[in-house]
């Protein structure tokens, strides 16, 4: 690893000794400056380290420091200084100085570690920005939100329209369709990616224990909490709160919820001290949360505080050609995260797919196509090689919006499925005649 080290010293006798005892290290290259103006002049070259005299005649120490954390932030500052002055090594420090030197017989020993520890925060810091970097690319939207469907294209619409402010979401939408994709895409595009994405399901803590969670506790508040605990909404500082299955919370718990989203303060259980909140919430569920206002399981006024724009995923037996798209990208995510030769799907394989229910929705999808190219034995995928683990989804099948013939049209459908498009098996086992499938695939009612 190659680090930048600038040295502003106008002292050139001095400048020449710190130069040549950080040139030591062959992993510096070590860059002398007589002024503030001459730095400034290359602070585009953004140095992992700089060593400033803080007494040069061309700029105050304060007044240079600001120009450096203006033009290269994440540069780390060293101040040598002639002086030991209390007060001024206070005031550099809060101004984000990584440390102050004096000048005397033992500094250039003391630099050359304390340029050492900069250098690795240096890289921390630099490490740091290539993780964002790589967050925000990979919940950008459209990345693993894919689809080409007009259903899709309509929540690609509305993801950028809640992105540009902090207004509630509330997301719709059955187990496995990617809700929390969505509500991190949400935050990673926001204003409030650089903090804290906090998902919270409510169905995985116990009722008992949800209060605590949330909100935190003080010590001694309860049989067990020997120590202090910060709740989840407070741990979000500035950040998103997730509430994934939102309309499993019981109505003693939605009350305190609601107290505490109106006024964005809670205190801890056994506590008495109020804590300001600040997070984006987005919430979800599986369920019709209006229908539960109506059936008394959901608080109305919780409903109405949630409410702000509202995402309904749809499952993905209804994304048509969506289906083969996500399928192609978790081959090509599975065989490169595991180093395998990437495989390719059969026309066979995109048939079953393509007919195939998805009860489980994307994340069944996900598990199909993982498990199908360990079990193929060549670089491409047939339909034998998936386990679908159902026949058909209770949601598709009855709907009771459907006519006699829209039931009969999917039973045969499914009949066929299973019997390998066999037609006269087909109608064998479901005692109708052949013409009657042949017609049905014939006006298109039925794929073969």
């Amino acid at each position: 690893m190659n680090y930048t080290l600038f040295c502003v010293e106008d002292d050139p006798v001095y400048g020449k000794l710190v130069q040549h005892s950080l040139s030591m290290d062959p992993e510096y290259t070590v860059q002398l400056f007589k002024s503030g103006h001459e730095l400034l002049k290359q602070l585009h070259q953004h140095p992992d380290v700089i060593t400033l005299d803080i007494n040069l005649p061309d700029f105050s120490g304060h007044e240079l420091l600001l120009e450096i954390k203006k033009k290269s932030p994440d540069s780390v500052i060293i101040v040598l200084s002639g002086q030991e002055d209390i007060s001024t090594a206070v005031q550099l420090f809060r101004l984000g100085v990584f440390d102050y030197i004096i000048k005397d017989d033992n500094a250039l020993d003391r630099l050359w570690h304390v340029a050492h520890n900069a250098t690795k925060q240096s890289e921390m810091k630099r490490e740091l920005n290539v993780l964002r970097s790589e967050i925000h690319d990979k919940y950008s939207i459209s990345s693993e939100i894919r689809g080409a469907s007009p259903e899709m294209e309509k929540i690609f619409n509305l993801i950028e329209k809640t992105v540009k402010s902090d207004i509630n979401v509330m997301l719709y939408g059955e187990t496995g369709t990617g809700k929390e994709l969505v509500a991190r895409s949400v935050h990673f595009n926001s204003n409030r990616k650089s903090k804290p994405f906090v998902p919270i399901n409510v169905t995985a803590i116990p009722k008992e224990l949800i209060e605590s969670e949330l909100f935190g506790h003080e010590k001694g508040a309860f049989t067990g909490a020997h120590a202090a605990r910060t709740g989840l909404l407070e741990s979000a500082k500035g950040g998103t709160v997730f509430l994934d299955e939102i309309g499993e919370m019981e109505l003693s718990m939605q009350v305190k919820l609601l107290r505490v989203l109106q006024e964005m303060e809670m205190t801890r259980v056994g506590g008495n001290q109020k804590i300001k909140l600040d997070f984006r919430l987005i919430t979800a569920t599986h369920k019709n949360l209006l229908n539960e206002v109506r059936e008394g399981n959901f608080r109305e006024d919780l409903y109405y505080r949630l409410m702000g724009i509202t995402i309904e995923l749809p499952p993905l037996r209804e994304r048509g050609k969506d289906i083969i798209i996500l399928a192609n990208y978790f081959l090509k995510q599975f065989c490169k995260k595991n180093k395998l030769p990437e495989k390719m799907l059969a026309n066979s394989a995109m048939k079953a797919l393509l007919k195939y229910n998805f009860p489980g929705n994307v994340r069944e999808l996900k598990a199909i196509i993982e498990s199908a190219i360990v079990l193929s034995d060549s670089d491409v995928i047939e339909a034998y090689d998936f386990a679908f683990t159902s026949d058909s989804s209770p949601d598709v099948l009855f709907n009771d919006e459907f006519t006699l013939e829209e039931y009969t049209t999917k039973i045969i459908q499914l009949s066929l499925n299973k019997n390998d498009n066999n037609v006269v098996r087909t109608a064998s086992k479901l005692g109708i005649g052949k013409s009657t499938i042949y017609r049905l695939i014939q006006e298109g009612k039925l794929s073969n």
